[in-house]
């Protein structure tokens, strides 16, 4: 299948602001582009881009004072599959991780997870380690924290969650992602697009999405305590130990989003 995906983002800054964006598809993604979701500026502004630290794609800029459009629009190629399911993962003992996965066992930011230790362990130490164990979290957080769009915060942490129950799709994670941390499981905070291709409606409106993945049996899997089911047409932006690794955009300067739309949709 081919799948339209993108964005329009509107700031008004009153005054020159320098931003960063995180907002290209991921790397891995890359053979898939049937069209490159190339940035483009309204008005246009001189842009450099880098690699970040977790391999994420990345932009610099300086927005003007006034208005700027920052948008894109690109076709994925996708297998169509759903996400896979592998019951039969391993958890792996902490002396077996590779080192790349040893950071994404550490507290940071939104998942603080020295304050989930014994919770964790009275929750979750019964059950069987690997897929299970996970799935067993996902259960715990789907069921736990009650979704919606009112409920959003940028100050919200995986204890808040715990605590309010309820969130958007990144509080979900977050709170995933703290409790397998606990657990001794690597995981790591993952964004991207997720449109309605497979499931029935209503639809809600469209956003990017957040999720996680879990390193179990010799590589990272994918889990989304949000949605709860296997899902079609996940496409990848940007990974990292959680949401402040990969905000769609960082600004130094006050700025007011006053323009957002975001769009992931099969096409023939």
């Amino acid at each position: 299948m081919k799948i339209k995906v993108g964005y329009e983002l509107i700031y008004e800054c009153p005054r020159p602001t320098p931003m960063m964006l995180v907002l290209n598809v991921h790397y891995t993604r890359a053979s898939d582009l049937v069209v490159p979701d190339h940035i483009t500026t309204d008005p246009s502004v001189p842009m450099a881009h880098y690699r970040d630290s977790f391999g994420n794609w990345c932009t610099r800029l300086v927005a003007p004072v006034g208005s700027i459009k920052i948008a894109s629009t690109a076709i994925v190629k996708d297998s169509g599959e759903p996400d896979p399911v592998v019951p039969s993962a391993q958890q792996h003992s902490i002396q077996d991780l590779p080192e790349e996965a040893l950071v994404f066992l550490l507290a940071s930011r939104y998942c603080d997870t020295e304050k989930f230790l014994q919770i964790a362990w009275n929750m979750f130490g019964h059950t069987q380690p690997g897929w299970a164990r996970v799935h067993a979290i996902c259960d715990f957080v789907h069921n736990h924290v009650s979704f919606g769009y009112e409920h959003a915060s940028s100050m919200r942490t995986a204890w808040d969650t715990y605590h309010e129950r309820r969130g958007v799709c990144r509080d979900f994670a977050h709170l995933a992602i703290a409790l397998c941390r606990c657990m001794n499981i690597p995981a790591r905070y993952c964004t991207g697009y997720l449109g309605d291709i497979g499931t029935p409606p209503p639809y809600g409106p469209m956003d990017f999405a957040a999720w996680f993945e879990a390193y179990l049996g010799g590589r990272w899997h994918t889990f989304d305590p949000r949605n709860y089911v296997p899902r079609i047409g996940r496409v990848l932006m940007a990974r990292g130990r959680d949401a402040i690794d990969v905000a769609i955009s960082t600004t130094f300067g006050p700025n007011a989003l006053v323009g957002f739309q975001v769009w992931c949709d099969e096409i023939q």
